[in-house]
């Protein structure tokens, strides 16, 4: 009976395989690209992509273990949440109105320590930002955003 309970787990299992998602893997910037309309310092993109753009564009660079399911199901799901939320390669196109909003929350959830999340970060311990890179992106953000129109 245990055998026969492992083999329909292990055939589920070698199923579930075959059912791949979509990857989010562009190669390069879209024409919607933050950079496209907005000054980003070269330090500062440096940071954004080693900790944001995994999750927060349309360049994930997928670690060996997204090639198994369920685990590439559960990266591709918090990929499309983290882009549904702030969409680095999409900015361009948002409203002066959301760009402020956005701007907002990065300045906000970087120095509470929200972002980049503690799940991902234990995975991938070279997005963990210093005191000084909070410190850059944050300044960053709120440079962009007094500079914007009032809205």
């Amino acid at each position: 009976m245990k055998i026969k309970i492992f083999a329909g787990l292990a055939g589920l299992f070698l199923l579930a395989q075959l059912v791949r998602p979509a990857k989010n893997d562009a190669t390069g910037p879209g024409p919607n690209d933050m950079a496209k309309r907005f000054q980003v310092p070269v330090a500062v993109g440096q940071v954004l992509a080693r900790a944001c753009y995994d999750c927060h564009s349309n360049r994930t660079a997928y670690p060996w273990y997204a090639e198994v399911q369920p685990v590439a199901w559960w990266i591709g799901r918090h990929v499309s949440e983290g882009k549904r939320h702030l969409d680095f390669t999409q900015f361009a196109a948002y409203s002066d109105k959301r760009v402020a909003e956005k701007l907002k929350e990065i300045r906000e959830e970087v120095t509470a320590g929200e972002m980049p999340l503690a799940s991902y970060t234990w995975l991938h311990p070279q997005a963990k930002l210093t005191p000084e890179e909070v410190k850059l992106v944050a300044d960053w953000a709120g440079r962009l955003e007094a500079g914007l129109p009032a809205h």
